[in-house]
C-alpha cells in the first residue's frame, strides 16, 4: 500500500479534534496534527485520539501547513500521498479513500475535495465563502483556463509534486497558492464531489469580519500575482 500521511492544521478545535482523527480510515500511515497556538485542549484531545502532535507558534494556517511538511521531511521514509485536512469535523475525514482514489488508480498527481451544492448541509458555508470561491475558481478560469470549481481545504496530492510546489504562503492564501502553483506546472488534477456539513465551533476566517477580508484580498493577491507572472 502507497504510504499516506495527513496533516490537520489546528487552532481551539478541541471539540472537534478527537472525532475527526478517529473517523481517518485506517490505510492513513500517520495522522500530524499542527496545533497553531491553541489556549484549549486541542493538544491533549489530539494526542489521546493517536495523533502525532506537532506546535508552531506563529498563527497562521500556512505556518501549520509547514511545520508538518518539514517534519515530514526530516522522515527516513516519506509518504506517497499527503492529505490536507481541517480540524473542525466540517468534513467527512472517511471520505479520504474517495479523494486519494484517483491518485491511486489514475495516477492524477492532485485530488480537491470538491463541496458541491448537493451535498453541502444547510449554512455550512457562509455566503461570503460560497461568493469568494465562485470569484476565486472564476479568476482562475479566466487566466489560466483552470477547471476548478472550490478552494476545498481537504486535498490529497503525490508527495514529490507537492515539494515541487515549494509553497510559501504562510496564512490564508495556502489553497489558492498550491492550485495555481499545479496549474503553472501542469499537474494534473481532479476534483472529488465531498459531503460537507456545519463546523464544531466558530471558524477563523469566515466567522470574523477581520478574517473574511485579510483571507480575501490574500487569495486574489495570489491570483493576479500569477496572472503577470511569466
Amino acid at each position: 500500500m502507497p504510504k499516506i500521511k495527513v496533516i490537520i492544521p489546528a487552532y481551539n478545535e478541541q471539540d472537534s479534534i478527537a472525532s475527526v482523527i478517529k473517523d481517518i480510515p485506517e490505510i492513513v500511515d500517520e495522522v500530524i496534527v499542527v496545533n497553531n497556538n491553541s489556549t484549549d485542549h486541542t493538544v491533549i484531545n489530539a494526542k489521546r485520539a493517536g495523533a502525532t502532535v506537532l506546535t508552531e507558534n506563529n498563527k497562521g494556517y500556512g505556518y501549520a501547513c509547514l511545520k508538518g511538511m518539514d517534519y515530514i521531511a526530516k522522515q527516513t521514509q516519506k509518504p506517497d500521498i499527503i492529505v490536507f485536512l481541517d480540524g473542525d469535523y466540517s468534513d467527512y475525514p472517511e471520505e479520504l479513500t474517495k479523494v486519494v482514489a484517483p491518485i491511486l488508480n489514475d495516477n492524477i498527481d492532485f485530488v480537491i475535495g470538491s463541496r458541491v451544492k448537493r451535498l453541502r448541509e444547510g449554512g455550512s458555508m457562509t455566503p461570503q465563502q460560497v461568493f469568494g470561491n465562485w470569484l476565486a475558481t472564476f479568476l482562475m478560469s479566466l487566466f489560466f483556463g483552470a477547471k476548478f470549481t472550490d478552494l476545498g481545504p481537504f486535498r490529497a496530492i503525490k508527495y514529490n509534486k507537492l515539494l515541487g510546489l515549494k509553497m510559501e504562503d504562510k496564512t490564508y492564501g495556502w489553497t489558492v497558492e498550491m492550485q495555481l502553483k499545479a496549474i503553472k506546472q501542469k499537474l494534473t488534477y481532479i476534483e472529488v464531489p465531498v459531503r460537507y456539513k456545519q463546523r464544531i465551533g466558530v471558524s477563523k476566517v469566515s466567522g470574523t469580519v477581520k478574517g473574511t477580508i485579510f483571507a480575501g484580498f490574500k487569495i486574489l493577491g495570489w491570483i493576479f500575482k500569477y496572472s503577470f507572472k511569466k
